[in-house]
């Protein structure tokens, strides 16, 4: 593989000019496909093979026309302070704006009167208006928006406090000024890094060339495709933290050849032949983790998974051959003034013991002692996990300041917690001899479930073989408590079924998400299996080890659940929440953990692969398990440190995003690379290898033989490049 890539860096570097032309092309075409693309339809979010998606696929064959997908809006009204809404006056402002409500977009199915649906609170203080859209939330227009947001604005100006839930005013997060702090405070790391404006250039270019023309292709397929709007966000997320990275190593590298003499073709030959193996390999790690989202079998997931595994690959080609051709450009001013000067006198500086190196002579000296500290640390950290809550976010997690979190408020303090989350219950008596009778008896059964408060006679399709009942919970729609009705009246659902043939299935948001986060738990083993197992294989075949592959795993599994650790005490124990933005704690996103595994063990091993192929490299050609420790950390631990505060700073201004659920990925990415880099990659990693010196290279004979070679460590290079005498007279690290 060395080779090959060895040949395809020069070639780029000597077609400069084609190959810059061609991702240029490549570019505008996405831009342009991405301009002309119709406007992106709301993406279906469907778990196949549960209940609730059972019993909504149910209502839509059987309720033809009633939208069950549509957009839904609760305007909450409540009556000035001693006041009734019930009063004449308050009573003649609120029917004026449910007419308003149901004239003021063509797209508006049903807008409900409070007082004709008797959704009015015990007190009298409290009402709301169900709006249903025969459109879903993405599809509306920022026009219906406007009419919606016109029609409460003139309910407010009579005095009443209105607020609007639902997801018919939902709109594309934001994710504000944090992301653009984020990649300023990459710019200020690579100049750091390699003193250079060129040199700290070219990654940030080709890191925003990826990720252009990966979002515009998710743009311009996400209609043809269904593919929602969080696709392109995760894709952004990932695409510019690796894309930097990948275009660092190679930069690096390419820096470092130039400086041993060698000239700017056959330098960046030889970078993206060592480095670029590297990329390639820690690339086909992430898109493996990517890919392998698709075993929890949610469609949504498996899309995201895979448009971010596309974008991935984007920004490993672009590493093969961007940037070399850019380096073609870019020549020596790669080097910063100071070192061009240097070279320009010929003066040959004796190589300077940096701090990877320190750090690693450090670890060396007390390998057992650091070992402990970084375990114990990460295992402390991992505590939280033990009380681990998995749900979905509802509006109760808002910032208290937006109308969704004001309408929820008002709703749980008018009718109760649960109302914010009603369960559907569909009973199908398709086959049942006495569809009524039948009908009559789950109400009954699931009004006597202990945790309902209140349910609403039943309501019959035209057909008459299937009705559906809305069952208010009496907690809030998150709980655990909540989950156990959903259980225990599907439980009675079997029983009814055995006596009167009628199906009982539950639906709606509520159980909905209790489905979700049941099928991701029961993923999650498989999915680690599988994404672990076959990373193993893989770093097998580029170490050729056993040993150094099952202990990056191993180092992996630690940072993450130390990782998952850290956001439930912060986003459910509510630590630090004030600094995050966390208004309102609750469970953590049922797809966090599972989420975290996929994209945290890919980006885990870019570490990985770099940091101990150039050990591994060392080794090879002749170095001591410890002068190759040193070596490895000498060459790549500047490197590794830059683009792990890179990427944790790109990940971390998601932080500042609009929406729940990024704000927490966010976070949980930026941790958790945190962890893996520093404490993993750059403390265990070189303590367990120096407690198992050259055992940490044994591989078993019979395995050897097996296992392709793929030459990571370059060792074709020699033959290729004609350069055998500088491999011969490489300087061997004392220790």
């Amino acid at each position: 593989m060395a080779t090959f890539l060895y040949k395809l860096g020069k070639l780029a570097f000597r077609r400069r000019h084609f190959v810059a032309l061609i991702w240029v092309a490549l570019l505008t075409l996405a831009g342009v496909g991405a301009a002309s693309a119709p406007t992106a339809a709301s993406s279906s979010f469907s778990i196949p093979g549960t209940e609730a998606q059972k019993a909504f696929d149910l209502l839509d064959q059987r309720f033809p026309g009633s939208s069950a997908d549509g957009a839904t809006a609760r305007v909450v009204f409540r009556a000035p302070d001693g006041e009734k809404i019930t009063s004449a006056a308050n009573k003649a402002e609120v029917g004026k704006t449910v007419a308003d409500l149901g004239s003021g977009s063509k797209e508006v199915a049903a807008a409900a009167d409070p007082f004709v649906a008797k959704t009015v609170s015990k007190d009298g203080t409290i009402a709301y208006s169900s709006v249903s859209y025969k459109v879903s939330s993405m599809e509306l227009t920022d026009a219906d928006r406007d009419a919606l947001q016109k029609t409460v604005d003139e309910a407010r100006d009579s005095g009443l406090t209105v607020e609007v839930g639902g997801d018919a005013l939902q709109a594309m997060p934001e994710t504000g000024a944090t992301e653009i702090i984020g990649v300023a405070i990459a710019a200020v790391v690579l100049v750091i890094t390699f003193g250079s404006l060129v040199a700290a250039g070219l990654p940030l270019l080709t890191a925003l060339i990826g990720v252009g023309i990966g979002v515009s292709s998710i743009t311009a397929l996400a209609n043809a495709l269904d593919l929602g709007t969080t696709t392109s966000t995760l894709a952004m997320m990932i695409g510019l933290a690796v894309g930097i990275d990948y275009a660092l190593f190679i930069v690096s590298r390419f820096r470092a050849e130039l400086a041993e003499g060698r000239e700017r073709e056959e330098a960046a030959g030889r970078a993206v032949g060592t480095a670029g193996s590297a990329v390639v390999f820690a690339g086909l790690t992430v898109v493996i983790a990517l890919v392998g989202l698709a075993v929890v079998n949610i469609p949504m997931l498996t899309k995201m998974g895979i448009a971010a595994a596309g974008t991935v690959a984007i920004a490993v080609l672009i590493a093969l051959t961007l940037i070399p051709a850019l380096l073609g450009y870019a020549g020596k001013r790669v080097h910063g003034r100071k070192a061009r000067k240097a070279q320009a006198a010929e003066k040959k500086a004796e190589p300077k013991t940096n701090m990877g190196t320190r750090w690693a002579r450090f670890v060396l000296r007390r390998p057992v002692a650091v070992l402990l500290t970084a375990v114990v640390g990460l295992g402390v950290m991992a505590v939280p996990v033990s009380s681990l809550e998995l749900g979905l976010p509802d509006d109760g997690v808002q910032p208290t300041d937006t109308t969704q979190r004001k309408a929820y408020d008002l709703l749980s303090e008018g009718f109760g917690p649960g109302f914010n989350g009603p369960l559907v219950a569909v009973v199908d008596v398709k086959h049942s001899q006495d569809p009524k009778d039948a009908v009559a008896r789950v109400s009954k059964d699931i009004a006597a479930t202990d945790g309902v408060k209140t349910v609403t006679p039943p309501a019959f399709n035209k057909a008459g073989d299937t009705a559906t009942i809305t069952v208010v919970p009496s907690f809030k729609p998150s709980s655990t408590q909540t989950e156990d009705v959903v259980h225990t009246i599907r439980d009675k659902g079997a029983d009814i079924k055995a006596d009167t043939r009628a199906e009982v299935l539950v639906t709606g948001t509520t159980a909905m998400n209790i489905d979700v986060s049941q099928k991701l738990n029961d993923a999650l083993v498989p999915y680690l299996a599988l994404v672990v197992g076959l990373a193993f294989l893989l770093l097998m075949v580029v170490f050729r080890s056993v040993l150094v592959p099952l202990k990056a795993a191993l180092g992996f599994l630690l940072s993450v659940v130390a990782a998952l650790g850290a956001v439930v005490a912060v986003y459910q124990w509510g630590w630090l929440g004030s600094l995050f933005g966390v208004e309102q704690t609750g469970p953590i996103m049922s797809m966090m953990p599972i989420f975290m595994v996929g994209v945290v063990f890919g980006l885990a091993m870019d570490y990985e692969v770099f940091l101990v192929t150039r050990m591994r490299e060392a080794y090879v050609h002749g170095e001591r398990p410890a002068q190759a420790i040193v070596t490895g950390f000498r060459h790549g631990a500047r490197v590794v440190t830059a683009a792990a505060v890179i990427m944790i700073a790109v990940f971390a201004g998601f932080i500042g995003s609009s929406e729940q659920m990024v704000k927490m990925i966010g976070f949980g990415l930026a941790i958790a690379v945190f962890f893996d880099a520093f404490l993993v990659r750059m403390t265990i990693v070189p303590a367990v290898l120096a407690l198992l010196g050259k055992r940490a290279w044994w591989l078993p004979k019979w395995l050897d033989r097996i296992l392709p070679n793929v030459d990571v460590e370059g060792e074709g290079l020699k033959t290729v490049s004609g350069d055998d005498s500088a491999e011969e007279d490489r300087e061997l690290v004392r220790v």
